[in-house]
């Protein structure tokens, strides 16, 4: 007599706890969640079970005001745990919270458990020390107070990062990549095109595509003189080319340049660069303790002094 065919052994869900802070990406944490929620829906199966958690163990309020009732309190021996997602947005920068870090340092002991974070999340992990001699990514509006501040941490400029027991996402429709990147990797390519039809998303990105619009996009531009001249001015913030010398990589004259700024970009060539600098000034005074003397020097200008007047004429 033939022996009954096994019954398929249904895989163990997949539990996520995503770590809300508060003022966290509304739209990362949708991207992050929703993926999971559509790959049970479509597999018919639950693949993917996840939990909350909050500062405080109260109602977090998102950046657009709604808020989530976290089911897990700060501390509490979780129900599960296989990925620990932190989500933050705003300025993680200021967030100061012993209980929260010493939290997230236990989860991370514990075998098989992989502590993530999305958006502005990384910071977190980095105040905790979970970090340190890995490679992470994070927003790019935080990727220069970061480096400031967390000298030990490589960090790429990707969408995502994932090693063996960690991963870091840059945040926004970011995260749907991320998450269909790992059902892919745990369930197969074809559950993560159809999670990705689900959405609308016709193209999963690889981990390492660049977060920003190429200058091309971004500017509208066409034109590789006034592209490489962009190029330099964003790479060379801390120590800002001459006039002169970003008309050579122009390969025209500065007068030329001058005019090509004003007609294709509506500014002037020293207004934009100004602009980038004042802009980077902000970030690192908003997210890190550096002096001001230190900013000053790190956005190319002489002393804080400078800086101050440059920012009081913007204002002004």
């Amino acid at each position: 007599m033939c022996p009954a065919p096994l019954s398929p052994v249904e895989p163990e869900p997949t539990i996520v706890g995503f770590v809300l802070v508060p003022d966290f990406a509304l739209m990362t944490y949708a991207a992050a969640v929703e993926p999971l929620r559509a790959a049970n829906a479509l597999s018919g199966r639950p693949l993917y079970r996840w939990w909350h958690a909050a500062p405080g163990d109260a109602p977090v309020a998102a950046s657009n005001g709604l808020t989530i009732r976290p089911e897990v309190a700060v501390g509490a021996e979780p129900p599960g745990a296989d990925w620990i997602l932190v989500c933050a947005g705003g300025n993680p920068s200021d967030i100061e919270d012993p209980a929260l870090f010493a939290w997230l340092r236990r989860l991370a002991l514990r075998p098989g458990t992989v502590v993530g974070g999305l958006s502005g999340g990384p910071y977190l992990l980095a105040r905790a020390g979970l970090l340190d001699g890995r490679r992470c990514t994070l927003h790019w509006e935080h990727i220069p107070a970061f480096r400031e501040r967390f000298p030990r941490v490589e960090v790429v400029r990707a969408l995502f990062e994932v090693g063996p027991d960690s991963m870091t996402c840059s945040g926004g429709i970011a995260a749907l990549d991320l998450m269909l990147d790992r059902i892919r990797d745990q369930h197969g390519p074809g559950l993560a095109a159809g999670v990705a039809d689900w959405f609308l998303h016709n193209q999963i990105r690889e981990g390492l595509t660049p977060q920003r619009m190429a200058l091309r996009q971004r500017f509208d531009l066409r034109d590789p003189r006034l592209l490489r001249v962009l190029a330099a001015m964003e790479e060379t913030l801390e120590t800002p080319l001459t006039r002169e010398a970003l008309a050579d990589l122009a390969r025209i004259g500065v007068r030329q340049l001058e005019r090509l700024f004003r007609d294709r970009l509506g500014t002037s060539l020293h207004r934009h660069y100004l602009t980038l600098r004042l802009d980077q000034a902000h970030r690192l005074r908003r997210e890190t303790a550096m002096p001001a003397a230190e900013i000053a020097a790190a956005t190319g200008f002489l002393n804080a002094e400078e800086l101050a007047r440059a920012e009081r004429r913007r204002a002004g």
